[in-house]
């Protein structure tokens, strides 16, 4: 009995060891110690949680701790990542966003009971509730001064390339019309305070404004999200005949770089430093007193390095202007320096590489039309 342990143990480890098996399925992370018994899956612990919610389709066991027969591991062996991934990820639309272990739990979630338990993948042509150009339904939306969250009517139409949203469900005329080219949508559970949060942006007249809803059904919110995806991704296919999906893919909803407070100053420098929430989406360094707010209270243009843009750990000597918090940060642009200060040391290092990434990276035609905009506007 016990060399027949130690056998299936051995052959175990051996289809563990295989290169396809050594990141999560579903979501990416590595070195998984997990797999799906029915499913021949390896996974990690958090996406073998969501399988144990499902046990119609998945039942989940360590592979450390648990005990695995010779007929499993047969299963496994016969499967693996590579084999139900074929099966399972066949026909994903170019559009859809597959999220990895840095996103939020709901994405995750439905991302998995699309693949296993709605098999949304398996099939070339399948009619998908995001698909089809147009949805309608009721959203709860933070109202930009009194902060409640009630329920409007959206509307998202690819015939008209936008988004809009009502006040009252039979109003004829919507509150705003959003042009799919502006937007962005990210999940922001954390910053909205519910599971299911997700944040909408658009630009008009070339500044960002923010909108913040929820769905108490995490399928509903996240179908929603990649319905905004087809759409944008359609109404890109015509703005760009001759680009390739995969790039029109990249334009598509993308996540902050990074959030969170620091304290800044004014332009003369010699002003208290007032604590921000501040969100850097890509080249866009913008500024809130609250993390809710609708409006930024400014925008900073991060532009690239071979164009006078640069970051530098600490302020500059002789700096006047009092401030509590003592990691300070300096951003060098060809017409002032921007200084900031945060909490932690690790705050200020995150901030510098993130700050970094988008500065080392060469600036497109559209981001220097951006930043002429902003100059002028």
């Amino acid at each position: 009995m016990a060399g027949g342990n130690e056998r299936s143990m051995k052959a175990l480890r051996e289809v563990w060891r295989r290169p396809e098996n050594s990141l999560c399925a579903d979501c990416g992370k590595p070195d998984p110690d997990w797999a799906s018994s029915t499913l021949g899956v390896f996974i990690c612990l958090s996406c073998s949680g969501i399988h144990r919610n499902i046990p119609s389709i998945s039942k989940v066991k360590s592979l450390k701790m648990d005990h695995w027969d010779d007929a499993q591991v047969q299963f496994l062996a016969k499967h693996g990542n590579a084999v139900t991934k074929a099966t399972y990820e066949a026909h994903i639309p170019i559009y859809y966003y597959q999220p990895t272990y840095h996103d939020c739990q709901v994405l995750r979630e439905q991302w998995i009971r699309a693949k296993y338990e709605r098999r949304e993948f398996t099939e070339p042509g399948k009619q998908l509730p995001y698909s089809d150009g147009v949805k309608e339904g009721i959203l709860w939306k933070r109202g930009r001064d009194n902060g409640q969250f009630l329920p409007r009517k959206f509307l998202l139409s690819e015939r008209e390339g936008c988004l809009k949203y009502f006040t009252k469900q039979d109003a004829k005329e919507p509150k705003i019309n959003i042009k799919i080219d502006v937007i962005n949508a990210t999940f922001q559970p954390v910053k909205i305070g519910n599971p299911n949060g997700l944040q909408i942006t658009y630009l008009k007249d070339n500044k960002t404004r923010n909108i913040f809803v929820y769905h108490e059904n995490g399928k509903e919110v996240v179908d929603w999200f990649n319905a905004i995806r087809s759409v944008q991704f359609h109404y890109l296919k015509v703005a760009f005949p001759i680009a390739s999906d995969n790039e029109i893919k990249t334009r598509l909803t993308r996540n902050f770089l990074r959030e969170g407070y620091m304290e800044k100053t004014g332009p003369k420098q010699r002003e208290a430093f007032k604590k921000r929430w501040f969100t850097l989406d890509h080249r866009r360094l913008m500024y809130f007193k609250d993390p809710l707010d609708a409006f930024a209270k400014g925008e900073v243009f991060v532009g690239s390095r071979e164009n006078g843009y640069s970051v530098q750990k600490g302020l500059p000597s002789g700096t006047q202007g009092n401030f509590s918090w003592h990691y300070g940060i300096t951003i060098v642009t060809p017409d002032r320096e921007y200084l900031f200060t945060c909490e932690t040391e690790a705050e200020q290092l995150d901030w510098i590489a993130a700050f970094t990434s988008v500065i080392n990276q060469a600036m497109t035609p559209q981001e220097y039309a951006s930043k002429y905009l902003d100059a002028v506007s």
